[in-house]
């Protein structure tokens, strides 16, 4: 029953994807979804810093590392406290990390994650001192302070616990603020790079093709399957130009994949998947091995010694049972939802029909690439 509902769902991810792809090829994608602005990414931070208020769920005495930070965040106090003389388990060393918008300015908050890098059991109940966020380059780019909200808790009691996901994993809600604004406000010589999300030599040349009709003024030209350059006159008219930009509907040339997951048995392609001529036999062997155990009594005028006595005989009966099926055939050019159709027909699970997907593309047969999650 669970495989036909896998197949059944299989089935429906299919259709799904086919009309995306036909809606996609009758009306077109947007820049603005197929690509980026290269000048439009994201920025990194990561920081270190200590959770307090950890209810005996931080880190150990072992951790020298989260002592000393103790010790010194105290210091900052005008408190003079050895590390050796410290002695709290309320306390946790964490790593910050954090993205940056593109455009963010300065007093623009965002959520940073923490995760623990010492023994602590739980970060649950915790709260994040405030701690400087840094980039690749070394500079200030941000600090970040608040409660750590955990999604999951770990109970004990004795020698029993209980605990749902990761509890030395949290987030600290609107906790981070910029203080280094990230936008230099610079646009070099009036370009702009467009970033293909799939790199694709057909897609690149579509692209510049609708953007060279859209722009007839401007240079459009392809600098890899991955880039396209818009080379404007100046400056002034760029924000006008880039909303124009994203807005342009291009049909993107997608390649052909088959997505399978052996863990779960799910398994996804695109409308486009086809496979080549192919014949597929498909067999199973089983063997029954059923075993009584008699039991031999001795005749009643011997008496039990060393040599007689009572046995117990095992009858053992091996049974062979080999399932013959008679080979499908498919022509070139068939659909994988042509190839699942052929393969319930005798009664294949999801699992041997992933297992057939991959004989397929090692025969060469799947005109597609596969990926295995």
């Amino acid at each position: 029953m669970a495989e036909a509902n896998l197949m059944r769902f299989f089935l429906i991810v299919y259709v799904v994807f086919f009309s995306l792809e036909v809606a996609a090829s009758s009306s077109g994608v947007r820049i603005k979804d197929l690509a980026r602005i290269d000048m439009v990414r994201d920025y990194a931070v990561v920081g270190y810093g200590l959770v307090i208020g950890l209810s005996g769920t931080g880190d150990s005495q072992r951790n020298e590392a989260t002592l000393q930070s103790l010790s010194n965040a105290l210091e900052g106090f005008g408190l003079q406290i050895d590390s050796e003389d410290l002695n709290s388990r309320n306390v946790a060393s964490v790593m910050i990390t954090a993205r940056l918008t593109a455009f963010g300015e300065v007093g623009d908050k965002f959520d940073v994650n923490v995760a623990s890098i010492g023994d602590a059991r739980s970060l649950s109940g915790g709260t994040l001192l405030l701690t400087p966020l840094y980039g690749a380059d070394k500079k200030l780019y941000a600090l970040a302070q608040g409660p750590v909200i955990v999604g999951g808790y770990e109970v004990e009691s004795f020698s029993n616990s209980r605990k749902k996901n990761h509890t030395t994993v949290g987030q600290v809600s609107s906790g981070g603020n910029i203080e280094r604004s990230l936008y230099s406000g610079d646009v070099a010589g009036g370009e702009i790079n467009v970033i293909l999300n799939e790199p694709d030599f057909t897609t690149a040349k579509r692209v510049r093709d609708r953007l060279q009709s859209t722009f007839p003024a401007y240079a459009v030209k392809v600098v890899h399957p991955g880039k396209i350059q818009l080379k404007m006159g100046g400056a002034a008219n760029f924000m006008s130009d880039v909303a124009l930009l994203e807005s342009v509907e291009v049909t993107p040339d997608l390649q052909a994949r088959v997505v399978v997951n052996e863990r779960t048995g799910i398994i996804v392609a695109g409308g486009d998947v086809t496979i080549g001529k192919v014949s597929i036999a498909y067999g199973s062997l089983k063997i029954d091995i059923d075993t009584e155990f008699q039991v031999s009594q001795p005749f009643n005028n011997f008496r039990p010694t060393d040599s007689i006595r009572t046995q117990v005989v095992p009858d053992t009966d091996i049974s062979v049972n080999e399932q013959r099926i008679e080979p499908v055939s498919l022509p070139a050019g068939t659909s994988v939802n042509d190839l699942v159709q052929s393969l319930q027909a005798i009664n294949l699970s999801v699992r041997d029909v992933i297992s057939i997907l991959q004989s397929l593309q090692a025969a060469g047969a799947l005109h597609a690439e596969l990926i295995t999650q």
